[in-house]
């Protein structure tokens, strides 16, 4: 990613924020966006993620946009916006699925840098993600489609397309990463410890042999 100029858009989990690190090396303009769907998650999520980008403060940063693009009223009955049959520990990586995630990240992210000639948007995706709505194929047809909606020529960036896990937190070394949130069911502020992305996010420490730094509501469940 070597250009002037670039948003990303960042959630406050391991694979963005490790990607906006990587960003303020190499860009003179990084702009951090954060969309708002209205996850059970998003609160706490947003907490973590300001004093993140306060501790990596620097002059290429920019302030972080908030997008809202609430989608509640579309999927009232999934865990993700209900807080009801959250995945637990144990549950496989498919049951995360939410419904056209990236859809709704990217349809404000891509105009909102259209709007202000920012030429591109990259985010933390990783190569071993199983939705549909993750594929090279999605992102080429979506970037193609808001484009010609209004003209632009704004590009979609995976830079992470072709990396594990353990390759991006080996890059994430050295940043506050006790500062970055994966939880989708937070308890009194904290990550709970029993969910599959609070498994997810232990596992990804263990396995890059870095000290865990979360603090989780529960310890292991094994």
């Amino acid at each position: 990613m070597n250009m002037n100029s670039i948003a990303i858009l960042i959630s406050g989990g391991l694979d963005s924020a490790i990607l906006l690190g990587d960003a303020v090396q190499t860009h003179k303009a990084v702009h951090p966006l954060y969309v708002r769907n209205g996850l059970v998650w998003e609160d706490v999520e947003q907490d973590y993620l300001r004093r993140f980008l306060d501790a990596v403060r620097c002059p290429t940063l920019r302030p972080l946009q908030v997008l809202d693009l609430p989608a509640n009223d579309l999927f009232p009955g999934h865990w993700s916006f209900n807080g009801q049959g959250v995945p637990d520990a144990d549950s496989p990586d498919e049951a995360v699925f939410i419904p056209a995630r990236n859809v709704l990240l990217l349809a404000k992210a891509i105009l909102w840098c259209h709007l202000r000639k920012v030429p591109a948007v990259a985010l933390g995706t990783l190569g071993s993600n199983p939705f549909a709505d993750a594929t090279p194929a999605f992102f080429v047809a979506f970037q193609t489609a808001v484009n010609l909606a209004v003209g632009g020529s704004v590009q979609v960036h995976r830079p992470y397309a072709e990396l594990t896990k353990l390759d991006v937190m080996r890059l994430g070394q050295g940043l506050p990463l006790q500062l970055t949130f994966s939880c989708i069911r937070p308890l009194d502020g904290r990550h709970c410890g029993a969910c599959n992305k609070c498994q997810e996010r232990r596992l990804a420490f263990q396995d890059a042999g870095l000290v865990d730094p979360t603090e989780y509501r529960y310890q292991s469940m094994s």
